[in-house]
């Protein structure tokens, strides 16, 4: 499948396959037994097809193809046109658009050719399908619902709809070749954008072909491009980077600006608070990304090679990464810098790392070297080189509570050092294979096979990757020789996926990966997913509501919880009066307390929320302490809301209560005189205590903090 669309109406949608247009009658909200019915089966083009657009009114829709050629169908079969072949170009057709209300047609081609097209016939001179006696409408088809298309002759299109090119246009100057990869058309606006293979993006408008913006913003091609219902935002896909750009093409600034690793990743870290997720590539970048949203807000530059582990100490405020380059450097999270570059006497390769918990030492091992080095965070000093292992280090931890560090190795040893005494070896433990991270070497989460039978290994790879048989009942996928149709290089090959990091959540609720697939994170929570439980057709948003209105406060929180969508449950509770009782035992059987701490972080409705929770922890201790260690999570989580809120509020209020004791205090001071204080006074002279004040100001006092 090349392409699919939806008709303006929602009604029907096309989709194209090879060289043929499949055009179905799209789902509605009543339930069908069959929701997708095949309505016509369009064949014209010679080769596969490549773009699709609507008419406005849905009434006929334009296919590209790569033959150079764009064919005009009707979703009906109008008398007037059921299909027209446009030829033009000697190049693929990139995209071809409809102009706004009309049947006129811009072709776009890979070679950078823009023609424009002018029907004879508008929207509304499309003649309706009827019965003919005896047919004779010059239409190939075969029985049924399909439509075969061909270039007819000057002679067959009389009376019917024609069209005629009245310009063409180049983008590529003379001598120069950009090829065209991708475009998008605002037909309100009438501006075209159009992305090349150079990654330079050209805005024109319609149908004059003027010029009105162009930019590089890419070293890689243009993979898509997308326009806002508006015409202000333009959105960019570059593939071979991994980029998504939002571009506010009036103003000339970036709204968006996403982009991956250009290789493979190689380690991840999460951050204390299990908010951010913090990873290295090949490409020597480290980046952090926001797991609430899954963008990445920063990107360090800094390293020269491959990243090779990544963590955060303690606050989550300080990132730490080593690389092959030889340095390990420490970035601030608040100012987005590079604070500390922590490097060896001797040039070496750092492979594995590792913070204590005060923040104040850094490890890391070497894998050429096989020694482990240690640094302070503070100054930036090597504090001492510990030799001992025989191959490389692979992985290093420390201790939570003791100052131990515990190193493993590919010499099958683990050994615990003693930080904060001798900085020895205190103990060595033997393993039956290569330490890999701090544990054993085997199978487990990694995408990779445990055995590796030599015999199947050749020249051109495993053997052992290809299917012998397909899925399906069509029976052996590898052709065999004699035999007329198939291809005899056609394998199937099972996917290879392979995995260099993974990681769990502090919070225990979720885990990620980097795959040579991307970053996958995988979570117990099924916020993003519409996950509803016990459900018929009665309970939808709009009774909820509903049910609010009537103040039936305990049937919509019910409701709600039965929806699963925490968006809803916020909107009852609020709605609910805090003097109300029986909602809190409600919530609490539905699983109210999952959502307890996102509120207490962001609504405004700060105290009706801690009465919430009070009623919550208070009518359910015997259910929540039978099940502690399934809500061990959310408790932190709330906890941690609560100490957050605790610590503003109390910043707040103190703030506030310095403010008005300096504005009682000056208050005060209005109207007095300043005595010439005496050579060598006291400092008691000059307090500002209230005890000090004239016994009238003492007396008016109470009016002036009222006045205030």
């Amino acid at each position: 499948v090349r392409s699919v669309r939806f008709s303006p109406d929602g009604r029907r949608f096309v989709v194209t396959k090879d060289n043929v247009a499949l055009m179905y009658h799209a789902p509605g909200k009543t339930r069908e037994f069959n929701p997708f019915v095949l309505d016509k089966t369009y064949f014209g083009p010679y080769d596969e097809t490549t773009c699709i657009d609507w008419t406005d009114d849905s009434k006929c829709f334009v296919v590209g193809s790569q033959d150079a050629s764009s064919w005009v169908f009707g979703a009906e079969r109008w008398l007037n046109l059921v299909y027209y072949a446009v030829e033009g170009h000697k190049d693929s057709i990139t995209a071809c658009f409809f102009e706004h209300n009309s049947l006129d047609l811009y072709t776009l081609s890979r070679d950078a050719v823009l023609c424009v097209w002018v029907c004879d016939t508008q929207l509304s001179g499309l003649i309706p399908p009827a019965l003919r006696e005896g047919g004779g409408d010059g239409v190939e088809e075969s029985v049924g619902e399909q439509v075969r298309g061909r270039v007819e002759t000057e002679r067959e299109r009389v009376g019917k709809v024609q069209y005629r090119r009245t310009a063409k246009h180049f983008f590529n100057k003379e001598k120069d070749f950009n090829e065209l990869t991708a475009a998008a058309y605002h037909k309100t606006s009438h501006l075209l954008v159009t992305g090349f293979a150079s990654g330079i993006f050209h805005l024109h408008e319609l149908p004059d072909f003027n010029l009105v913006h162009s930019l590089c913003i890419s070293d890689q091609r243009i993979a898509s491009i997308s326009i806002n219902t508006s015409g202000d935002w333009i959105a960019f896909g570059c593939a071979g980077l991994g980029q998504l750009l939002v571009w506010e093409w009036q103003s000339e600034s970036y709204v968006l600006k996403q982009q991956g690793h250009f290789n493979n990743l190689t380690c991840l870290s999460y951050s204390p608070d299990a908010q951010h997720i913090a990873t290295g590539g090949e490409d020597g970048k480290v980046k952090v990304w926001s797991t609430s949203s899954g963008f990445c807000f920063v990107t360090f530059t800094e390293h020269s090679s491959s990243v090779t582990a990544v963590t955060f100490n303690h606050t989550g405020y300080v990132l730490v990464s080593a690389s092959l380059d030889g340095t390990v450097r420490a970035f601030d999270l608040h100012r987005y810098r590079n604070f500390r570059t922590f490097t060896s006497p001797q040039p070496t390769q750092f492979c594995c790392l590792a913070v204590d918990s005060s923040g104040e030492l850094v490890c890391a091992g070497s894998q050429d070297s096989f020694q482990i080095f240690v640094w302070s965070m503070q100054t930036g000093r090597l504090l001492d080189v510990m030799s001992g292992h025989e191959a490389p280090v692979s992985g290093l931890a420390f201790s939570p509570q003791q100052g131990l560090l515990a190193s493993a190795s590919w010499d099958h040893t683990v050994r615990l050092w003693e930080m904060f005494d001798s900085w020895k070896s205190q103990e060595t433990l033997n393993l039956n294979a290569e330490g890999m991270g701090g544990g054993g070497k085997g199978s487990g989460v990694t995408g990779e096979a445990e055995w590796l039978d030599r015999r199947k290994m050749t020249d051109f790879g495993s053997t052992a990757l290809i299917d012998d048989g397909a899925d399906d009942e069509e029976g052996v996928a590898i052709s065999l020789p004699g035999v007329r149709t198939g291809d005899m290089s056609s394998r199937h090959y099972k996917p290879e996926i392979r995995v260099s990091c993974l990681r769990f959540s502090p919070t225990g609720r979720s885990w990620a990966a980097t795959t040579s697939e991307g970053l996958l994170i995988f979570s117990l929570d099924g916020s993003v997913v519409f996950d509803p439980f016990d459900l018929d057709e009665e309970v939808t948003p709009v009774s909820v509501r509903r049910t609010v209105q009537r103040q039936e406060f305990t049937a919509a929180v019910v409701m709600a919880f039965r929806l699963n969508e925490n968006c809803l449950i916020l909107e009852v509770l609020e709605s609910v009066p805090h003097t109300e009782s029986e909602w809190g035992g409600v919530a609490g059987e539905g699983g109210g307390l999952e959502i307890g701490a996102d509120p207490l972080e962001t609504s405004r409705h700060l105290e009706f929320f801690l009465l919430w929770a009070q009623r919550l922890l208070t009518q359910h201790t015997h259910t929540l302490k039978s099940r502690s260690g399934q809500l061990l999570p959310t408790i932190h989580a709330l906890q941690k809301s609560l100490q957050q809120q605790f610590d503003s509020v109390s910043k707040l209020c103190d703030w506030n209560r310095y403010n008005m004791q300096y504005t009682l205090a000056l208050s005060q001071q209005r109207g007095l005189k300043r005595r010439v204080e005496p050579p060598g006074g006291s400092e008691q002279d000059s307090d500002m205590d209230g005890n000090n004040l004239p016994g009238h100001l003492l007396r008016d006092q109470r009016p002036l903090v009222s006045r205030l």
